[in-house]
């Protein structure tokens, strides 16, 4: 099955590019996300973790 689809794709011009763009993609989204993280405020980290905690307690008044 993979020879079938290396044989195919092999005949398309310029196809080595996308494993490349697809990696500095995939590589700068989990930059990006780590960024995020470590620069979030404390106080938005703390108010979004109380959210399922709150929903819960609207629920059962």
């Amino acid at each position: 099955m993979l020879k079938f689809i290396k044989g195919h794709m092999e005949t398309i011009a310029g196809v080595e590019i996308y494993p490349i763009i697809s990696l500095l993609i995939f590589f700068l989204f989990f930059v990006a996300l780590f960024w995020w993280v470590f620069t979030a405020k404390k106080d938005y980290i703390n108010s979004v973790e109380q959210i399922p905690l709150e929903t819960e307690n609207e629920q059962n008044s």
